[in-house]
């Protein structure tokens, strides 16, 4: 079936996963996952587990890694190591190729920015220790992070909640100053992990996804079926009732569905230098 080109109005907002799209960390967390590992005698963290985990909270992440891994230690060990770690190693987190200008230009152009990470409080001030001007373009009430009260329980990535909110906070502010409310058809998020992309589509907004290589490698010949939110496969119990909504006509829009393959909502960038600001009706400042 030939892609659709829906006729979508300009981007007036774009909402940001941190964690391996804005920042380096996916490495390091690999890196401290792997010494623990080895420590153990156990073998690396593979690409297939990792994508697994990827974009997820903490706790349901942390029960998939140890359901894997079968580590000889108890996880109240594994937890004071790890934490160890990533104390040591996420301070030195560095910006990926393009943040940097993607994130200047969006803001000279009058673009609206809100980060909705499912990185908790303290592992954020770590990572952006050092990040403080780069993460000043996004302002505070403008900041989702993966333990914010407001986010239900259960409700983290794959589901919709956290960008839902992400829009919110822009429009509450925007109602504020008596301009426009933002729909969440003029929305793009930018993710690098499936659940996170399966989270924007089930939002009803448009989608960069910006995966790492290795995580491309795994899912390569399912690249539509991530752009369309539906990689999951039906995994989680809430994910595979709305692909069974949508198997039999969802839109994949406005009620919490995925997409459909080829439905133009999606695209898959291997980098966010260069990006495309014109395709996405973002004119000059």
């Amino acid at each position: 079936m030939a892609a659709l080109k829906p006729n979508f109005p300009p981007v007036r907002a774009c909402l940001f996963d941190m964690d391996g799209l804005l920042l380096d960390t996916e490495d390091i967390y690999t890196l401290c996952n792997n010494v623990i590992l080895r420590e153990c005698n156990r073998p690396d963290l593979p690409w297939n587990i990792k994508a697994q985990l990827q974009g997820r909270p903490g706790p349901e992440a942390g029960e998939i890694f140890h359901a894997w891994a079968q580590l000889p230690i108890p996880r109240a060990e594994y937890i004071r190591k790890n934490t160890e770690l990533q104390r040591k190693h996420f301070p030195s987190a560095q910006p990926l190729p393009g943040v940097p200008e993607l994130l200047k230009t969006l803001s000279e152009r009058g673009v609206q920015l809100a980060l909705a990470t499912s990185s908790h409080t303290a592992n954020f001030k770590l990572k952006t220790l050092r990040l403080e001007t780069l993460f000043g373009f996004f302002p505070e009430e403008q900041r989702l992070l993966g333990d914010d009260a407001r986010i239900p329980p259960g409700k983290g990535k794959p589901a919709p909640d956290i960008y839902l909110l992400a829009l919110e906070t822009i429009n509450s502010r925007l109602r504020k100053k008596g301009k426009a409310e933002i729909k969440r058809e003029e929305c793009l998020v930018f993710e690098d992990s499936v659940p996170g992309v399966e989270a924007g589509r089930r939002a009803g907004m448009r989608v960069v996804w910006c995966p790492h290589p290795e995580l491309l490698k795994e899912y390569k010949g399912r690249e539509k079926e991530v752009l369309a939110g539906l990689a999951n496969g039906g995994k989680d119990e809430q994910v595979k009732e709305v692909m069974e909504e949508a198997a039999v006509g969802g839109e994949g829009r406005g009620r919490g569905w995925p997409g459909r393959r080829d439905d133009g909502w999606a695209e898959l960038l291997q980098s966010l230098e260069d990006f495309p600001y014109g395709r996405y009706g973002i004119g000059s400042a």
